[in-house]
């Protein structure tokens, strides 16, 4: 049975959400502002702290912060819950550390869907890393060839994610590296009016998540599954090992950053310069060579218009009307949600 600790000064809040999870078979302990819960947490070491940010005495920032610091706890996932739904707020505790931020008021199907999603996060990171102990770290050089997906044979533990599952989020400490064994993700961001922008495509063969490991940083944005996906989870201490014992897999990530920069580069130019329809033919051959499928050549694309329009960093109407000229000027084909590209070169060279 999972224990659970809830730090909460509201007695009713505190008590409405021990019974939910008591109800649900978890294991409840509480306490009533952040120095009680800071010495339940480490007598108990639970599996998940549940923490009120606002609270007399310490506050959650704190909790967090002292937590961290102990061995024994510092891994421990942690939900902050707060009534203040500030932007900053929000920022900060995943900045410190935290695993999710639930706003009050809530529900319990929202408290126990976030308490499940960490939960099984953790377990899949411990064996994960109990797996890669077990293996000697999957680092003999036997492995270290230089060709990158060669690394990764049966060293590490992989795992299935469902069509829009969040596997990071913008602020939160990096905790592995991910490999796409199959499936689509796409990495986004969005401003302070909930627009996104989608900053980077994934594919079966790509590497997420690693810049932030490198830099020593936080994610800088969020990433999604587009649809249903196997990743396989690095270990960051194995992963920092591999480039740092190899010097030809240490140039290979080197490449591939320099890439990443470039796509990055040319999309933000596209947005920033070009017509409406250049934005859209470019952003077609873009995800084309992407999301690649068809026979005799042929390329479809099959994301959907509203992340298709989010790439592009164009409203999905306007993409709309501009597939419809397109396709009037034939230089594609509209089947329901796939985009069949019939005339690249000339989607590549539009005059305007």
């Amino acid at each position: 049975m999972k224990k659970i600790l809830v730090i909460e000064d509201n007695k009713e809040v505190r008590e409405n959400i021990a019974e939910i999870l008591e109800l649900s078979n978890y294991k409840v302990s509480t306490a009533k502002d952040g120095k009680e819960g800071v010495e339940t947490a480490l007598r108990e070491t639970p599996d998940l702290v549940v923490c009120d940010i606002m609270m007399p005495v310490l506050d959650g920032y704190g909790v967090l912060h002292l937590l961290n610091k102990h061995k024994e706890t510092a891994g421990i996932p942690f939900i902050f819950l707060t009534a203040k739904s500030e932007k900053n707020d929000f920022r900060k505790g995943m900045e410190m550390g935290a695993d999710d931020y639930i706003t009050k008021p809530f529900d319990g199907i929202e408290l126990l869907n976030a308490v499940e999603i960490r939960l099984k996060k953790a377990a899949q990171l411990a064996q994960s890393f109990q797996h890669n102990k077990t293996n000697a770290g999957g680092l003999s050089k036997d492995h270290l060839t230089g060709n990158l997906p060669s690394l990764l044979s049966d060293e590490w533990e992989t795992y299935d994610y469902s069509k829009k599952t969040n596997i990071y989020s913008e602020g939160q400490k990096p905790k592995a590296v991910y490999y796409v064994l199959s499936g689509r993700i796409k990495a986004y961001r969005t401003n302070n009016d909930g627009k996104e922008l989608i900053t980077q495509l994934y594919n079966t063969g790509d590497f997420i998540g690693y810049l932030p490991v490198l830099e020593e940083k936080n994610y800088a944005d969020n990433a999604q599954v587009l649809e249903d996906a196997r990743l396989m989870l690095i270990p960051i201490d194995a992963f920092l090992q591999l480039i740092t014992r190899d010097t030809q897999v240490a140039r290979q990530f080197i490449k591939l950053l320099s890439s990443n920069m470039t796509d990055k580069e040319d999309m933000l130019l596209n947005i920033a310069y070009n017509s409406l329809r250049k934005k859209v033919a470019y952003g077609l051959v873009q995800a084309g060579e992407k999301f690649k499928s068809g026979d005799e050549g042929k390329t479809i694309i099959t994301l959907s218009r509203e992340n298709l329009a989010n790439s592009m960093g164009i409203a999905t109407e306007s993409l709309i009307r501009t597939l419809a000229d397109f396709k009037t000027e034939k230089l594609i084909s509209i089947d329901g949600h796939k985009i069949t590209l019939l005339q690249e070169d000339k989607l590549k060279n539009l005059l305007y």
